[in-house]
C-alpha cells in the first residue's frame, strides 16, 4: 500500500546543485527515472570540463572540445525533461513540512524546495596567495586559458603548475603566446605521459623547475614575477605580460558546510552510494572525497547519485520496488 503523502505541487523530487558532467548526468539519469528534477548552475563559477579546450580520453569519443562535451549532456538531459534554471545556491537546509522532509534550497532572489539534493557544485582553481595576485586579477592574472589566451597574443607569458589541466592549457596558449614559461615546483611533471611527450617537444614551452612564484609584480598590469628556487631559496625575476595559475582544485562545498560532514581539504564525505552524512542530502564528482578527477569518473558518480536518489524519494513517498 502506497504512503499517500501531501506535497505541494512546487516541491521537486530531485534538486541537483551544479550543471557540469557529474550533475548533468545525476539530470539524464533522475529524470529517464521520472523523478521530478530541477538543476541549478551558476553561470559566476567556470566548471572544469567547461574550461578544458580538449578531451582525449572520455570513452567513445576520440577528441572533443569540454564546452561541447558539456553541452552534448545538457541538451540530452534536457530531452528527458530535466528543468534547469542559473543561480548561486547559498545555504541547503532541512525541515519537516506537510509529513515530509523537505530539503529547502535557497540561492539569492529565491527558495526550491526537494524531497532530495544532488550536490554535484564541483571545484574552483586554487590561488598562489602571493602579493600581487589579487591586486593584477583580469590585469594579466588568469586562471582560464580559454577565457582568456586571445588576449595574449604575441606576449610572453608564465604557467604555473605541473598538473594535466597546467600542461594541457600551457600546450593550449602557445597556440596565442610568443613564449610559455611553465613553473613548477618539483624537477618533473606530475601530468599524463602523452601530455609530457607533447609540452617537451613544444619549442615555445621553456620550464623553470624546482622553483614556487614568490610574488607577481607590475604597474597597471603584470610585467613580471618573483621566483624562489625550493633548495637555495635564492630568487630570480621572469619577465611576462601574463600569469596562468593552475595549481589545484578547492572544492566549492562553503554552502554546505554545518550541513553535511566535510574532509580535512573541505571536500564532501561520501559513501560508496554517494549518500552524505545527512538523509536525503547526496554529493556527486569533485566536490566529494575521491582519488581520480575526471569527466568519466565525475559521469559514475552521477549516475549513482541519481539512482541513490530516486530509492530514498521512492521510499519516502511509499513506492519503492521491492
Amino acid at each position: 500500500m502506497h504512503r499517500k503523502l501531501n506535497i505541494p505541487q512546487e516541491v521537486y523530487d530531485i534538486i541537483i546543485v551544479g550543471g557540469g558532467p557529474a550533475g548533468l548526468t545525476a539530470g539524464i539519469y533522475a529524470s529517464r527515472a521520472r523523478m521530478k528534477t530541477l538543476l541549478i548552475e551558476s553561470f559566476s563559477v567556470i566548471g572544469q570540463a567547461t574550461m578544458t579546450e580538449k578531451i582525449e580520453n572520455y570513452p567513445g569519443i576520440e577528441s572533443v572540445g569540454g564546452f561541447e562535451l558539456v553541452n552534448i549532456f545538457k541538451k540530452q538531459a534536457q530531452n528527458f525533461g530535466l528543468e534547469c534554471t542559473t543561480g548561486t545556491v547559498r545555504s541547503i537546509d532541512q525541515e519537516k513540512e506537510n509529513d515530509c522532509l523537505l530539503c529547502k534550497t535557497e540561492t539569492e532572489d529565491k527558495t526550491y524546495k526537494a524531497l532530495s539534493v544532488i550536490v554535484a557544485s564541483g571545484a574552483r582553481p586554487k590561488k598562489l596567495n602571493v602579493p600581487g595576485e589579487k591586486e593584477f586579477l583580469g590585469k594579466g592574472i588568469s586562471y582560464c586559458a580559454i577565457c582568456d589566451a586571445a588576449f595574449f597574443k604575441d606576449k610572453e607569458i608564465v604557467v604555473v603548475g605541473g598538473g594535466d589541466t597546467a600542461v594541457e592549457e600551457a600546450l593550449y596558449l602557445t597556440r596565442f603566446a610568443s613564449k610559455v614559461t611553465l613553473i613548477h615546483r618539483r624537477d618533473r611533471l606530475r601530468a599524463a605521459r602523452i601530455l609530457q611527450e607533447q609540452i617537451s617537444a613544444n619549442e615555445k614551452v621553456e620550464f623553470v623547475w624546482k622553483s614556487v612564484v614568490g610574488s607577481i609584480e607590475g604597474d597597471e598590469k603584470v610585467n613580471r614575477v618573483i621566483i624562489r628556487d625550493v633548495d637555495t631559496a635564492e630568487k630570480k625575476e621572469i619577465t611576462c605580460e601574463g600569469v596562468f595559475i593552475f595549481t589545484g582544485w578547492h572544492p566549492s562545498t562553503d554552502f554546505v558546510d554545518g550541513v553535511v560532514e566535510l574532509g580535512e581539504k573541505g571536500n564532501i564525505i561520501v559513501d560508496e552510494a554517494m549518500k552524505t552524512s545527512k538523509n536525503g542530502i547526496f554529493a556527486c564528482g569533485d566536490c566529494t572525497k575521491k582519488v581520480l578527477h575526471q569527466v568519466v569518473t565525475a559521469c559514475g558518480d552521477g549516475a549513482t547519485a541519481a539512482y541513490s536518489a530516486q530509492q530514498y524519494v521512492e521510499e519516502l513517498k511509499g513506492i519503492a520496488y521491492k
